[in-house]
């Protein structure tokens, strides 16, 4: 399976401090806010990524991780011109999905929570459907939302709907088999104007292959698009890591306990950080 992070729009709900930078790079703590999603992906034994981003940023990205060849995962980089929808990112990254199946993270999506890494690994071996999950909110009604029948089974999807069904939201977190190229092909622009992600799942529940599973209380998921969201996600990664002495989205640690990297590299990558708590920390890993 290979995977997709899609870090592109305008960020137009954080300004002013997306107006000359990507909203991925901004951090949330001690991160870059990509880490996060790349840290899903990543978690989910997938190596090969494209990170799609705006004329503007891509740079920004390739300037931060490289090649992914020190973390032992291969990144390549695709420029979306314009924010067209979710689902042109299957259009975009074609050549790069080739016959493979394929993950899509949005890049400001954060997820954190007990089992989450063995869910991530069972549903990366995903042969055929598609795999999204649930989450209950507060609010569904800036969300997809997913409707279920008595039996826990999903009947219907609505994006972004003014009377949800349910208050179960779609997080930015998909799995797709290959087919899920043409599917996108096949979308007709939303009333919006964009090549929705939503047009795609109804797609495979209408073929009865869509599996909705839910995310309970045990995980947290935050996504980070407005100013009081970003303090939110910054303050929660704080106490995590402050209370359990454990690091939330270590994209070094990662690749150190799936064996991508080796001690060396990891020394390597921590010696430029040594005057912070997180390159302090990736060398504890190795004691």
């Amino acid at each position: 399976m290979k995977g997709i992070i899609l870090a592109g729009g305008s960020g137009t709900r954080l300004y002013p401090l997306t107006k000359s930078i990507s909203k991925q790079i901004i951090p949330i703590y001690d991160k870059p806010m990509i880490y996060y999603p790349l840290s899903v992906l990543m978690l989910a034994n997938i190596k090969d990524i494209l990170i799609i981003s705006t004329p503007r940023d891509i740079s920004l990205f390739e300037s931060l991780l490289g090649s992914g060849k020190q973390l032992g995962i291969n990144l390549k980089y695709k420029i979306q011109e314009k924010p067209n929808g979710l689902a042109e990112a299957f259009l975009i990254g074609e050549e790069f999905i080739g016959n493979d199946n394929v993950a899509l993270i949005l890049g400001d999506n954060i997820f954190y929570g007990s089992g989450f890494t063995g869910l991530l690994e069972e549903v990366s071996t995903l042969k055929e459907g598609a795999v999204i999950f649930g989450y209950p909110v507060k609010d569904p009604k800036a969300y997809g939302v997913v409707e279920f029948d008595e039996t826990g089974k999903a009947i219907s999807l609505e994006e972004k709907p003014s009377v949800p069904k349910s208050n179960y939201a779609i997080p930015g977190l998909y799995f797709y088999d290959n087919t899920v190229i043409e599917k996108a092909k096949n979308v007709k622009p939303s009333a919006r104007g964009e090549i929705e992600i939503t047009s795609v799942n109804e797609m495979y529940l209408s073929e009865g292959k869509l599996n909705v599973k839910n995310l309970g209380r045990g995980t947290a998921w935050l996504d980070t698009g407005t100013h009081e969201a970003l303090l939110e996600a910054a303050n929660f990664v704080q106490t995590v890591q402050n209370r359990q002495g454990l690091y939330i989205a270590c994209i070094e640690e990662i690749a150190y306990q799936k064996g991508w990297i080796g001690k060396e590299t990891v020394e390597k990558l921590a010696k430029p950080m040594m005057k912070t708590v997180y390159g302090q920390y990736l060398v504890d890993l190795l004691k």
